[in-house]
Formats: C-alpha cells, sequence, structure tokens
C-alpha cells in the first residue's frame, strides 16, 4: 500500500463483486456522478500518513483508507502539498472533498463533517528522562508545551491548561528535537508517533511521561459539509473494517526492522565481530519486539489500575454490542462507581485514594466471570461488559460484585462500597444510548442511598 496512488487508481477498474460493502442504487449513482474523489492530507505525520518527494502516499493512515476504497470500490486521488496548513486551506476552499485522518474538533466541524472513528490512540506527554510522572497539566507551573502546527490537541489544550505556555513548530521532528534539546519542557503526541519518532530519529534522551485519557485521538474521515451522501457512504466502508485489520496495518509500520551490512571480503578475518554483530542484532530485535508490545499494553491500559483504559473499553463496547445483535445473543453492562470517593481522597489523600481504586479494581475483577470485561471509565467510574447476559444474570453478576468490593480487606482498614446500574441491549440501541441507561440506573442506586443495585426497567 506504499504506493498509495497507484492503488487507488486501479480501484477504478475492480468489477462489482469484489465491492464488500452493499451501497444502495442511489448512492452507486452519487459515486458515478462524482467520479474520481479528491483527498488532502497531512504530508509529515509519520507513521500516520506522510508524501514523499514523489508524491507517494503511505503510513497508517494510508493503508486505512486505501482499505476503505477497496471495501467500497472508489478511487481516490492524493493532492501533493508542502504541509499540514496547505491542506487544511484547500479543504476549505473545496479542492479537496476529503481529509485522510484526522480529529474532530468544533473549528473543523465549520466546513466538515465526519465518518465514525477509524482508528484510535492515546496521547501521550513526551519529556526528557529527568523529567517527573505528569499527573495533572493544571499543577505545571512555567512549563513550555510544543506542537506542530495546526492539531486538535493543541485546541484542546489551549482551552484546559492556560498555565502551560505553548510553541508551535512546522514538523513532527521539530517538536521532538526541542524537547530533546532543552527548548522546551515537554510535548504531547500520540502514543504511536512518539514511538516511531523517538526510535527513528535516535531521541533516547526522551521518554512518555503520562497521559491524559480524554484526550485520545479519535482520527476520522472528514468530508466537506456541500457532500453529505459521501460521508454516509464513506462512513460505511469506515465500519467495515475490523479490528484485526487495524492491528495488521499498525504492526506494518510502528515495528521497525534493523539491517546489518556484512563486508563479505572480510568475513573470514572478522569472523568473531561477526558473531557479536549478529548476537547484538538479535538483542536488538528482541528489545523493539519488547518495547513494542509495551507500546501496545499502554495504549490499551489503565496505568493506575491495570484495567482496560476509556479507548480499550470503548472499543470492547462497540465490538461485543455488534457481535451481540449479530449473533442474536444478549448483552448487558455495569456501570459503577465508588461511593463517596471524594470522602476518601479528603480524609485519606489521594494517594490512599489511588490505592483503594487499585483495591477495588483486583476484587471487580476477582468476582467477575470470567468472559466478562471491565475497565476503567474515568475518574472512580468502572464500566462491566457482560456478553451473553440478560436482565436477570446480570443482576445476580452485579450483585456478586457489589457484595465482593464491599467484603475486601482495603488499604484504608475501612468498608469501601460501590453503586451499580445496571442495562440490558436493546435491538435499536448504540453504545451512547446503552451507556446512558446504565448512567441512569446508577443515579437512581446513588439516590436511593449508595450500596446498592439499579436497572432501568422498559
Amino acid at each position: 500500500m506504499n504506493h498509495f496512488l497507484g492503488v487507488f487508481v486501479a480501484l477504478c477498474f475492480l468489477p462489482f463483486v469484489l465491492w464488500s460493502v452493499e451501497l444502495s442504487t442511489e448512492e452507486r449513482e452519487y459515486l458515478h456522478k462524482l467520479g474520481t474523489i479528491k483527498a488532502c492530507v497531512d504530508p509529515d505525520w509519520e507513521p500516520f500518513e506522510t508524501l514523499n518527494q514523489k508524491g507517494e502516499y503511505s503510513g497508517i493512515g494510508a493503508d486505512l483508507l486505501a482499505l476503505v476504497a477497496k471495501k467500497l470500490g472508489i478511487a481516490i486521488e492524493v493532492l501533493p502539498t508542502k504541509d499540514w496548513d496547505e491542506s487544511i486551506a484547500l479543504s476549505k476552499e473545496g479542492k479537496c472533498q476529503i481529509i485522510s485522518f484526522l480529529n474532530q474538533t468544533p473549528a473543523r466541524s465549520k466546513w466538515l463533517l465526519f465518518t465514525e472513528p477509524h482508528f484510535s490512540d492515546v496521547n501521550v506527554f513526551i519529556t526528557r528522562e529527568e523529567h517527573p510522572f505528569i499527573a495533572n497539566p493544571a499543577d505545571l507551573v512555567d512549563k513550555t508545551i510544543v506542537f506542530p502546527k495546526g492539531t486538535a490537541m493543541e485546541e484542546l489544550i489551549r482551552k484546559d491548561y492556560p498555565n502551560l505556555k505553548i510553541i508551535n513548530t512546522n514538523t513532527e521532528m521539530e517538536a521532538f528535537k526541542m524537547v530533546s534539546d532543552k527548548k522546551a519542557d515537554m510535548a504531547m503526541r500520540s502514543l504511536i508517533v512518539a514511538a516511531y519518532t523517538i526510535k527513528k530519529e535516535g531521541f533516547f534522551n526522551l521518554k512518555i511521561s503520562g497521559q491524559l485519557p480524554n484526550y485520545t485521538n479519535q482520527l476520522r474521515i472528514g468530508i466537506i459539509k456541500s457532500e453529505p451522501i459521501l460521508r454516509d457512504i464513506l462512513n460505511k466502508g469506515v465500519m467495515n473494517i475490523s479490528n484485526k485489520d487495524r492491528e495488521n496495518i499498525v504492526n506494518q509500520h510502528v515495528i521497525i526492522k534493523a539491517q546489518t551490512v556484512i563486508d563479505h571480503t572480510l568475513m573470514i578475518q572478522l569472523s568473531i565481530i561477526f558473531i557479536f554483530i549478529i548476537l547484538g542484532f538479535i538483542y536488538r530485535q528482541y528489545e523493539m519486539n519488547r518495547y513494542a508490545k509495551k507500546l501496545l499494553y499502554l495504549s490499551q491500559t489503565d496505568l493506575l489500575t491495570g484495567l482496560y483504559n476509556r479507548t480499550k473499553i470503548d472499543q470492547a463496547l462497540n465490538d461485543e454490542m455488534t457481535r451481540a445483535k449479530r449473533n442474536g445473543y444478549e448483552f448487558s453492562i455495569l456501570l459503577f462507581d465508588v461511593d463517596f470517593f471524594k470522602k476518601v481522597n479528603d480524609t485519606f489523600g489521594h494517594q490512599m485514594g489511588d490505592k483503594v481504586l487499585i483495591s477495588l479494581a483486583k476484587s471487580a475483577q476477582e468476582s467477575l466471570r470470567t468472559y466478562d470485561i471491565i475497565g476503567r471509565w474515568g475518574g472512580e467510574e468502572f464500566l462491566v461488559l457482560c456478553p451473553e447476559c440478560g436482565n436477570q444474570e446480570a443482576m445476580i453478576v452485579a450483585e456478586r460484585l457489589r457484595k465482593s468490593v464491599e467484603e475486601a480487606d482495603s488499604p484504608t482498614q475501612c468498608a469501601h462500597t460501590i453503586s451499580i446500574g445496571v442495562a440490558t441491549m436493546q435491538q435499536d440501541d448504540t453504545p451512547h444510548t446503552l451507556v446512558s441507561r446504565a448512567d441512569d440506573a446508577l443515579y437512581q442506586a446513588k439516590h436511593q442511598g449508595r450500596n446498592q443495585v439499579c436497572r432501568i426497567s422498559f
């Protein structure tokens, strides 16, 4: 998929039988009339997307867009631009109908429609090795954070953390170099971009120093507002991509392969050195594979409790609901939080509060069925997914969970309780409506006195 333009032109000639997404007659006629779709991309965002000097489009976003195009049987032409600002300008002028890979923001929503996310990735703080872990950016004083120009995360940081001084660069590498050279205190970039750039450019004095759960990249295709039918069509392609497809694409770009060059004329004389080179190569491959696994773990794990993080549990919720609807089995969720948790923090301090959450997460995991899925939803809230589980069984699972937490030993030597809201999926539910119903039930449990299980009946 590296030679992206060639792949997309080839798609013009795919026979109808190769299309794997069902489109209406109206949508097919619309695509026929529209012709080749013009796309703008970020030419400097490795490993997500990049344009080389020959105009070849490659990266994770490129491969995902190629897969969407293949599933829909459409042709996409990538317009060459020198930087992200030029791509945005062309989109606003209507010269490209889509932008391939970006977050939705209020500013961008003024001229773009968006598909559902086709890739999620956490954003992390990148600092030098000596910098302490960043738990709360609001506590930082006289610190500078650097972003490449025009990023969605810069919009959020400006709004949420005015205490940070923001610096802009023209490229990704310049942002990392400023931190490495002590010209900025930190950067905030995607975990995948951070891992790729640090390894590729050799910024080994940099490290990942924290993340903000609500600052996750939800990368989508942006479509100019004059083409709502195109948005609906592309959305069908996006929703047809499996998690396995995404994992395979990411693995092609993030795991860097090393090569050893051997001077064959010196093989005999340098055989001992050659053996050490091979051993070093094997060790380096082992270390890179270990690092890649660690990055995957970090991208889907809550660093405090060891449970799935918000991004991963969101993804699992979508997958389980799709599977339940496809196979016709029941599916329920439990949304719970710790009763009077603010009082725990106020009385014992935040470090003890963290220990309570860790202990509670362990007790909750041990009480659930082996195939239930639990993740940290945010703060002291947790979400449990219960496949093949109807109303009655969900209430039993929830009550066992409530009792297990209440009876567990606590770091504070005090009993802690939880309130649980239960919701069972209906055929027309979306993830949002199902969680909203569980949230209503959780509110009811708290309103009725806490330390209990409630569900909203239809």
